[in-house]
């Protein structure tokens, strides 16, 4: 793979590998018509107490549909959330998400993929016209925690191409930390940290991933297992 990149990185990277990252990107797109009002990486970083206790409180309606109680959501369990919270999604739209969010790729999420599962959900509603399909989707403050995710992503990508590139996250941290010699490394190591593919650019779905890193949110799956072995 990384023979192929090496080609033509720029032009192979910025191509969708499936129909459902060329609907993320489009919707993503659609949503940087209308700007950011993130002013700085740092206005970012301070509000990520606040997304970590919305995410956590989101715990509760991860276990309410993850109806075997084994810590994870199937595919099966999963099609029950969105009927559920009345999310019109085809079967094949859902297994899609499914697998996109299901890294591991042993067919059982868990929470945190969850949260990135019901962020992009979130980034498809939000151009729809079916605004009570948007409002099941988690609390009001969960809801507000998505929008601050898609608003901080939409900050990073400069030139609006539904990516963010090693230039761009560069350049969002000089903005908050100028004339500091670290700033490059703390960005290099951040869209590292994003970049899990390492084709020199981030989508939405990685982005989302290192962000439920970041502020902690794995620890809770990590804390789980620990109480279930003990």
């Amino acid at each position: 793979m990384g023979g192929v990149v090496a080609k033509d990185e720029s032009s192979m990277a910025s191509e969708p590998e499936t129909k459902l990252e060329a609907k993320i990107i489009e919707a993503v797109r659609r949503r940087e018509v209308k700007g950011s009002s993130m002013k700085s990486f740092n206005s970012i970083i301070l509000k990520f107490p606040k997304i970590d206790e919305s995410f956590r409180k989101c715990k509760t309606t991860f276990e309410e549909f993850d109806e075997d109680g084994n810590g994870a959501i199937d595919p099966q369990e999963l099609k029950h959330c969105f009927c559920k919270l009345e999310l019109n999604f085809s079967d094949e739209e859902i297994n899609d998400l499914f697998e996109a969010c299901d890294i591991n790729e042993d067919m059982r999420m868990k929470f945190n993929e969850f949260i990135v599962l019901l962020c992009l959900v979130y980034l498809l509603k939000e151009d729809s016209k079916d605004q009570h399909a948007k409002s099941q989707i988690g609390t009001p403050n969960l809801r507000a925690t998505f929008e601050t995710l898609v608003d901080t992503f939409v900050f990073l990508d400069k030139n609006e191409d539904g990516y963010v590139s090693r230039d761009e996250m560069v350049d969002a941290i000089n903005e908050t930390t100028s004339g500091e010699r670290s700033s490059g490394r703390i960005a290099m190591k951040r869209f590292e940290e994003m970049d899990w593919d390492k084709n020199g650019r981030v989508n939405f779905k990685e982005f989302l991933f290192a962000f439920t890193h970041w502020v902690g949110i794995e620890d809770i799956d990590d804390d789980d297992e620990e109480a279930e072995n003990a």
